[in-house]
């Protein structure tokens, strides 16, 4: 049996749409540190550099909550 090698069309993970619903649990998840960032740009479809100043945006209104 001879194995033939992946289809890069198969590895390509599929494109996700960029909508204010779907980055705001990724900035959240930044914020308490469950996620890291790659991961956040995944899931929200954006570069690692749009995540970044996207959550450093969020994080000028939103102000640490912990003593």
């Amino acid at each position: 049996m001879i194995n033939k090698p992946p289809n890069y069309q198969d590895l390509k993970e599929g494109s996700v749409k960029t909508t204010p619903q779907n980055v705001q649990q990724p900035k959240a998840n930044l914020f308490r540190a469950k996620w890291n960032l790659p991961q956040a740009a995944r899931h929200c479809g954006m570069t690692n550099k749009e995540m970044k100043l996207t959550f450093f945006e969020y994080l000028k209104y939103n102000r640490p909550d912990y003593e």
